[in-house]
């Protein structure tokens, strides 16, 4: 698997990127702990967004764990369509193994990669 380096150009920075994929969905892929939103980018390549609650995740360790866990799966996905992706935790993430979260997250990667396929298919 290729190490791949998780930079600036792999983020959402601004308030109006996260607000341009709420306001555009078009692959929604829900999960118990998780919720995964994208749209479609210009730039050639896959960004994210990451948003855990203190309502979901009360100690910052664990939203750190959660923010760290979901970076490093998205940097080994090496083939992720060109979209806007945020990544929302929901409940009960805090009860969750770190081994367990890299399968629902990894699932989660293919779940997109199918959804984005159809979307593209289903648009063009």
């Amino acid at each position: 698997m290729p190490d791949r380096r998780f930079t600036k150009q792999d983020r959402l920075l601004k308030p109006r990127d996260y607000s341009g994929v709420f306001s555009q969905v078009t692959v929604r892929v829900p999960h118990r702990h998780f919720l995964i939103l994208a749209t479609p980018n210009t730039l050639g390549h896959a960004r994210i967004g990451l948003i855990f609650s203190k309502k979901n995740l009360k100690l910052a360790v664990q939203r750190n764990r959660m923010k760290r866990l979901v970076r490093e799966t998205f940097r080994q996905q090496t083939d992720l369509p060109a979209m806007d992706i945020v990544v929302l935790g929901r409940q009960g993430l805090a009860e969750l193994d770190n081994p367990a979260t890299h399968r629902i997250l990894n699932e989660l990667w293919q779940r997109l990669r199918r959804k984005a396929r159809r979307a593209d298919t289903a648009s063009g």
